[in-house]
């Protein structure tokens, strides 16, 4: 079919995994000049490659997915340009596993996941400092010092001469800032690395109205301040402090300033809630989704569940059921690979089930309930 035959020279991104040749293509190329960073690796950090579980979940995840031209074409623009990659649709059309089919095609390692709420703020994903677990073990600290003693001294410690003053107690060292430290996924994905961190911002439009705005520095800047390792610079001028895969990582911030080398692949998802200003979506590549055709859903099921859609009459059946359904009412393409899972396991065989079966799995969104 069109979708799985259409290849362009220039595109990094096929959708159609084995992209070790590509991702070798995408590290090595030149980036706008006015998206050129600089920032310098730690050699003692290795981010997460592919293997583990966390990259199977991501690969798993992305590898079923089914990107049209359209879509190609709009991801390689925002890889070639560095730019994040704002997709806009109805829920359910794939818009957060397209950040996942990114990351499984060119073998970038686990996405980094950052769920946007209405009390989202920008710190959020930049880092999280524990400043209250700090300040409770300074206290503790400072009660297992031994007291300094009041008085007559002990036995063979001459005691103050008349009038003196005891010296007071050296106060307690303050523990390690690092271990109250840790990058969220914003910060993750901005380390310093040869190669972009895959991240997803998801539901960026439930955030508060200044998060977009917020984020354009960011943006721009491909890096940011810790303000906290900052104020310690001139006695710990290099901290070493967790990540958001890992809080036991310990890659090294010099002066407290995070600044990326290679930008991250960012992907915003959004449903439409609400409006962007014009400056933030003027540093966004934009992409709409619209909800799959038939000849869609058939290759999302092969890839999906293995199944020829063609050659079984009652799964072509289910896939006329859902886009008909979807006429009156928003459903989610996993809706279908549900309907189809049940049909493979044998549940909801009886021939008078089928109404109560694909109302029970093919509920509306939006629209009518039945």
């Amino acid at each position: 079919m069109e979708a799985e035959a259409v290849v362009k020279d220039w595109w990094l991104y096929h959708g159609t995994g084995e992209g070790t040749d590509r991702r070798a293509r995408l590290e090595s190329a030149s980036p706008p000049p006015w998206r050129d960073f600089t920032g310098v690796p730690d050699p003692g950090y290795a981010p997460p490659g592919c293997e583990g579980p966390a990259w199977e979940r991501t690969r798993r995840r992305g590898e079923g997915y089914v990107p049209d031209e359209q879509e190609k074409d709009v991801v390689n623009t925002a890889l070639h340009l560095r730019r994040p990659l704002l997709i806009t649709g109805k829920p359910g059309v794939g818009k957060s596993t397209l950040a996942y089919s990114i990351a499984s095609d060119l073998d970038l390692g686990p996405v980094l996941h950052w769920p946007i709420t209405s009390r989202t703020v920008l710190r959020d994903g930049l880092y999280l400092y524990d400043a209250i677990g700090r300040l409770q073990e300074a206290g503790l600290e400072q009660l297992r010092r031994p007291a300094s003693p009041v008085g007559p001294a002990g036995p063979g410690v001459p005691s103050p001469a008349a009038g003196a003053t005891a010296p007071a107690p050296e106060p307690a060292p303050a523990p390690s800032i690092s271990r109250y430290l840790r990058l969220g996924p914003l910060g993750t994905a901005l380390l310093p690395q040869d190669r972009p961190r895959v991240l997803l911002v998801d539901e960026i439009d439930k955030s508060d109205i200044d998060l977009p705005g917020d984020l354009l520095t960011v943006f721009e800047d491909g890096g940011f301040v810790i303000p906290e390792l900052a104020r310690l610079a001139q006695e710990d001028p290099t901290v070493a402090i967790g990540t958001d895969d890992d809080p036991d990582a310990a890659v090294h911030i010099a002066q407290g300033r995070v600044q990326c080398r290679y930008f991250p692949v960012v992907v915003l998802t959004s449903n439409g809630e609400r409006d962007f200003p014009p400056a933030f979506l003027r540093r966004c590549v934009r992409l709409h989704l619209e909800p799959p055709g038939e000849e869609k859903l058939a290759l999302i099921v092969r890839r999906r569940l293995g199944i020829d859609v063609e050659a079984g009459g009652e799964y072509q059946e289910l896939v006329r059921d859902f886009i008909d359904r979807a006429g009156d009412g928003d459903l989610a393409t996993d809706q279908l690979l549900n309907a189809i899972q049940l049909r493979l396991a044998g549940a909801w065989s009886a021939p008078g089930d089928r109404d109560r079966f694909l109302k029970t799995v093919m509920q509306h969104l939006t629209g009518p309930t039945v």
